[in-house]
């Protein structure tokens, strides 16, 4: 019987193959996952690391922890992570750029990309007048604890964690320095988006070794009152988040534009 409609179930003629076929939605708990495969890669996590906890992570990525859960379940299945149980125990990194990590990276940055970009502008933008503010509105309360927040990064050492958290206390003194919350507020607002949620900024001991030596003239131009050197050196300075994150982008593009090796020949 011809009605003018497609006999239900069957494709359109004509149609492009798939078209029609079951679509798969990816969970929240798939998408966590894959971010967490980009920030390893990015070294926000190293292996060995213990990762924070449920709860911790659930407000950090304001998900449920159910949703953390199935996504730590992706990884440990994928070995990424181990569970470990007990007191000592915890979630532990075990692998950085392993099999499936170009494709989890791919989707990734490929559904965040221009967003990200967006960001990482306005990043550059917010960083050099917070710098350039903190030049011109620094106290000596306020040297104070920008010298001492640049000691304790010093100090950090290689401890991926104990670096991290220098970091953060030195950015937060120099936009403390501003006397204005709302630019202290923004600048955490930015690095939590730029970290993918998980607040913490890429790291390798490479970009470690950079900002050992761009930390200390940075904090002197905002200390020595200088709002010009203060702000051309906290944009060069945030562009090696900048930098970690369009190097790895370039890496996965190229990847997905590499045609898989034949393995007839």
């Amino acid at each position: 019987m011809v009605t003018g409609q497609p006999e239900r179930g069957r494709p359109v003629t004509g149609s492009p193959p798939g078209l029609l076929s079951p679509m798969t939605m990816r969970s929240t708990g798939e998408r966590i996952a894959e971010r967490f495969v980009t920030a390893i890669a990015l070294g926000q996590f190293v292996p060995g690391q213990r990762l924070p906890t449920e709860r911790e992570l659930a407000a950090m990525l304001s998900v449920s922890r159910a949703t953390v859960r199935e996504a730590i379940a992706r990884l440990a299945e994928s070995g990424y992570v181990t569970v470990r149980r007990g007191r000592s125990g915890g979630t532990f990194v075990e692998a950085g750029w392993g099999p499936g990590s170009a494709e989890a990276i791919r989707r990734t940055l490929g559904s965040e990309w221009q967003e990200l970009e967006l960001v990482l502008d306005f990043r550059q933008v917010i960083e050099q007048q917070i710098a350039r503010v903190a030049a011109q509105r620094r106290t000596d309360t306020d040297v104070k604890a920008i010298r001492a927040a640049l000691a304790d990064y010093e100090r950090a050492g290689a401890d991926r964690e104990s670096s991290r958290m220098a970091d953060l206390a030195l950015h937060r003194a120099i936009a403390d320095a501003t006397h204005n919350p709302h630019l202290t507020s923004l600048s955490l607002s930015i690095r939590h988006d730029i970290s993918f949620g998980f607040e913490a900024e890429p790291y390798s001991p490479e970009v470690r070794g950079r900002a050992l030596q761009q930390h200390p003239v940075l904090a002197q131009a905002v200390v020595d009152g200088d709002p010009d050197q203060a702000a051309a050196l906290a944009a060069e300075h945030f562009s090696l988040t900048e930098g970690m994150l369009r190097e790895l982008h370039a890496r996965v593009s190229l990847r997905a534009a590499t045609p898989p090796p034949d393995p007839q020949e």
